[in-house]
């Protein structure tokens, strides 16, 4: 008979007393038997259950310290030669890259393109935390350390995650951390968008257990009464496997009768359960292991399961649906505690405090846990010789004895509270409280007193954060961290984990390898400083090439420029950067999900965003741009340069016009100084753009959507590119005829279409003012003119010649327009110039400061230009002035005509002008003139 048919016959027994216990307390507190007799029943039944499993069950809860003591502790006991792991089966490759990390990490699946799913999920990402205080980390290290041992994860692939999350119940929420909110820190979004998976999800999914919960156990939260029911008693010493294994089967059992049923989440969970038996029996049939020799390492709320699959005996009717076509890829992310405690919903510095607890469990255990061999942070890796191995305990009913026993305090605890006393005051000087030994001595006392306060035969670090926030926190916060968060980094609140370089996917070793000639420490967290002198050390640009590449992929900071620019067709003689790769470590990984190399996923976003299906035209001219600047690419520069004139001929409206103009001039002066000859997509842009805009033009200026800005704009890149298009074969007639079909109603556009017409000619600059000074001379129109001064300022865009009759105009307003007018429009004409016209601001800066005086004394004699009287018209002209001016000063022309090998003496200055001398003796230009001129 096996050792699991001895566990059944003897655990039949052993629990009918505890059955009828609660038969009788289900008799006195419910009156009688009923619903509540049934659901103690069923507890006692679920623990029996499982505990009968011929395949050892090994219930854990995540990021459990108690579960990862006794996961050690049973290792060594069994020395099991197959385990059985509740992770995502498609992740077992990169278990063996955990050696090259240092913990906190988090096994990461990603697909940048999805088939099969809504498209507004990509990308897809799943990532599982990994923990040194975790079970499953334990199991991983003995698997993959110990020869001849099999590590198999059972559990749904990535792909199945997202096939079955739309059963999921939506209106699930994470718990409310209450106070103790997570900090406002980096760290917290390591994890990103990601999709967490864990082991043992532990927690009541029926509100009203969990409020009746922590209403009765004097706690804040649900992490905080984990901590003090179920993690510091099964951290005792003397809590042996047997008792650990119906402990958290009785917990698992009674969250699930308890939970609410009929949701989607209880229909995933119950076929992630037929997924891993399924799987599990699968693998026992084909290697012939015995189950004897295997261990199956689960969420407690799992091995209380209740599908006919359960077990080795089980159905095996359950079908395994086929992944969807998405192409999915594997590495490593760095994780933190405050990263996991915010995407699984825990209070604030639960998982640094399961860290300490870890520690002091095995202190108190005297457990030899597990860690991978040469693992960064790790120590000597444990044994796992088959000498270890002890008999494991006797089965029978150990929950009867454990439930009834009272937690003890051991010297280990007063110890431990001592100490973070002293050590709390230390970080609370450090950030700048004016904290003594008197402090740590009221932080000691208040501990106790609280955990007194609350029934609590020992202080937790729950308590003692209270306490510490109570005797050191004043009025204000001193530093940028407050004792709250003191209390946690000091628990290891801010242990962040770090992928090593060997675990990196290739694009991430390719960039560190490229940036190798800086001689920083990119890796580490914090900001590097990096300068570089590219005038005096030429093989440093490489790398400013990364850098330049960097900051366009990855998130702000990672790699922000101090000094020096990239624009096109300019290079910096030196640049200096602050740069962050190891802080966000996770988005460089991710990055090499996309491709080889920077260049190859630069291309790939490139080519996506200028072929999206929403691309506007400013959108691929970007992508153009950007092609030349860092990919310095004029393959893909055409490409996307023709895609941006298909984009352009299809647009119907005019929003992207400025953004499409100051693009367009950008290339075309970058290809006017650095090209023999523009490209052929240029030149195709600017005649269809050309036709385009002035086919829009009546439209925009009728249209009430469209602002004097994107008017202006369309204007600016008709008349600005008008020489370029009609040298291309583009007809100014079609311009005209545009501007003769705008009919404006509104104020600003016809203004716009005044500097048009002055444009083409089609109106003076005379005809213009005496339209504004009549607007001005009427009192109906008086309101409306600041509105006219605004359609002006943006007409500098198209017609910058017009800025001096635009100073002209705002003088006159200013100096005409009443205050009740004047001053309610300003804050309109500065918040304009700010969003939309920082350059026209600096246009009628420059020229105001040309035509007003410059000192304030001669302000009240100045007379502007446009009011002054016009020559009389007896004065002589400035030629005459010019030529005696000459006659006194010829050593000038003596000179330049001696180089021009010209002779002869200088006429009086009374003589008669020279032309009638030139055609007389050069008589062919005169016929040639004439003959045209009668042609015509």
């Amino acid at each position: 008979m096996t050792a699991a048919v001895r566990r059944a016959s003897a655990n039949g027994s052993d629990f009918d007393a505890l059955r009828r216990q609660l038969q009788d307390a289900a008799r006195e507190f419910a009156d009688g038997p009923g619903a509540l007799e049934g659901i103690l029943l069923g507890l006692v039944d679920d623990v029996d259950r499982a505990a009968r499993e011929p395949l050892e069950i090994f219930p854990v809860c995540h990021h459990s310290p108690a579960s990862a003591t006794a996961m050690a502790r049973r290792l060594r006991e069994k020395q099991p030669k197959v385990i059985y792991l509740e992770l995502c089966e498609d992740m077992t490759p990169l278990l063996t890259e955990l050696r090259n990390c240092r913990l906190p990490v988090a096994v990461q699946a990603f697909a940048a393109e999805v088939a099969g799913f809504p498209a507004d999920w990509a990308p897809l990402s799943v990532v599982a935390p990994i923990t040194e205080a975790s079970a499953e980390y334990q199991a991983i290290a003995y698997a993959l350390d110990t020869p001849g041992v099999e590590l198999v994860l059972v559990d749904r692939s990535s792909d199945h995650v997202f096939q079955w999350r739309t059963r999921e119940d939506a209106a699930e929420v994470p718990e409310d951390p209450g106070p103790d909110a997570p900090p406002a820190e980096e760290e917290a979004a390591l994890h990103g968008d990601a999709v967490g998976v864990e082991i043992g999800d532990l927690r009541p999914r029926f509100a009203e257990l969990e409020e009746h919960l922590l209403r009765h156990g004097k706690v804040r939260h649900w992490s905080e009464w984990w901590h003090q029911y179920v993690e510091q008693p099964l951290g005792a010493a003397d809590v042996d496997h047997e008792t650990y294994r119906q402990v958290m089967f009785l917990i698992g059992s009674l969250f699930r009768r308890l939970a609410p049923g009929g949701t989607g989440r209880a229909g995933v969970d119950e076929d992630r359960e037929r997924y891993m038996w399924t799987r599990m029996r699968a693998h026992l049939a084909e290697t012939g292991t015995d189950p004897d020799d295997c261990l199956y390492v689960c969420g407690a709320f799992h091995a209380a399961s209740r599908v006919a699959e359960f077990g080795l005996h089980g159905s095996d009717t359950f079908e395994i649906t086929p992944p969807s076509g998405s192409t999915w890829q594997y590495g490593l992310i760095p994780s933190s505690h405050a990263a996991i405690e915010a995407q699984f919903g825990l209070a604030a510095g639960s998982v640094s405090i399961a860290a300490t607890q870890w520690a002091k469990n095995l202190k108190r255990t005297k457990v030899q846990p597990y860690r991978l061999a040469g693992q960064a942070g790790a120590g000597k890796p444990g044994r796992s010789r088959a000498a270890d191995a002890v008999a494991a305990p006797e089965p029978g009913d150990r929950l009867s004895g454990f439930l009834r026993r009272a937690p003890v305090v051991d010297a280990v605890d007063e110890a431990e509270l001592l100490g973070w006393s002293v050590e709390i005051v230390r970080a609370a000087r450090k950030a700048g409280y004016l904290a003594s030994t008197a402090d740590a001595i009221a932080v000691y006392e208040t501990s106790i007193l609280l955990a007194r306060m609350r029934e609590r035969a020992r202080p937790t670090p729950y308590d003692f954060q209270d306490a510490a926030v109570t005797c050191i926190e004043k009025d204000s916060v001193p530093g940028r961290r407050d004792v709250r968060r003191l209390v946690e980094i000091m628990l290891g609140g801010d242990r962040i984990g770090r992928v090593g370089y060997e675990a990196l996917p290739p694009l991430a070793r390719d960039v560190h390898d490229r940036l190798a000639p800086l001689g920083l420490k990119l890796e580490q967290r914090g900001v590097k400083r990096a300068l570089l002198d590219l005038a005096g050390q030429p093989g440093l640009r490489p790398c400013s090439d990364v850098l330049w590449m960097l900051r366009r992929l990855l998130p702000a900071g990672a790699a922000r420029p101090i000094m020096g620019e990239r624009t096109l067709g300019e290079q910096s003689l030196q640049e200096s950067w602050d740069l962050a790769i190891g802080t966000h470590q996770r988005a460089l990984i991710e990055l090499g999900y996309e491709g080889v190399s920077l260049e190859q996923v630069l291309e790939q976003r490139l080519r996506r965003a200028a072929y999206d299906p929403q691309a506007t035209t400013a959108t691929v001219l970007q992508a153009v741009e950007e092609a030349t600047l860092y990919l310095r690419s004029r393959r893909l520069a055409d490409e996307l340069g023709t895609r941006a004139l298909e984009v352009l001929a299809a647009e119907r409206t005019v929003d992207g016009a400025p953004e499409v103009l100051r693009r367009v001039r950008r290339l075309l002066a970058y290809y006017r100084t650095s090209e023999p000859s523009l490209p052929q997509w240029v030149e195709s842009f600017v005649k269809t753009g050309y036709a385009h805009y002035c086919t829009l033009l009546p439209t925009a200026f009728a249209d009430e959507d469209a602002g004097a800005r994107q008017v202006a704009a369309m204007l600016g890149f008709l008349f600005s590119m008008e020489g370029l298009a009609l040298s291309l074969g583009c007809d100014r007639t079609q311009l005209e005829l545009a501007v003769a079909q705008c009919h404006p109603r509104e104020q600003s556009r016809t203004a716009l279409l005044w500097a048009a017409q002055v444009q083409l000619g089609l109106l003076t600059r005379e005809e213009l003012r005496s339209r504004c000074d009549a607007l001005l001379a009427d009192p109906l129109a008086l309101p409306a003119y600041p509105r006219y001064l605004s359609g002006l300022l943006h007409a500098l865009e198209p017609v910058p010649q017009l800025v001096d009759f635009v100073v002209e105009a705002v003088s006159n307003a200013f100096g005409r327009l009443p205050d009740r007018v004047l001053l309610p429009w300003l804050p309109t004409l500065v918040t304009a110039l700010r969003a939309d016209g920082a350059e026209l601001a600096a246009r009628l800066t420059r020229e105001a400061g040309r035509v007003f005086p410059g000192r304030l004394a001669a302000l009240d004699a100045w007379t502007p230009p446009w009011r002054e009287q016009p020559a009389p018209a007896g004065s002589p002209a400035p030629a005459a002035g010019r030529a005696v001016l000459l006659a006194a000063h010829p050593a000038a022309c003596d000179a330049l005509a001696e180089l021009l090998g010209c002779e002869g003496p200088w006429a009086a200055q009374d003589a008669p002008a020279g032309g009638a001398e030139l055609l007389d003796r050069f008589p062919d230009a005169a016929e040639a003139w004439e003959a045209l001129l009668a042609t015509g």
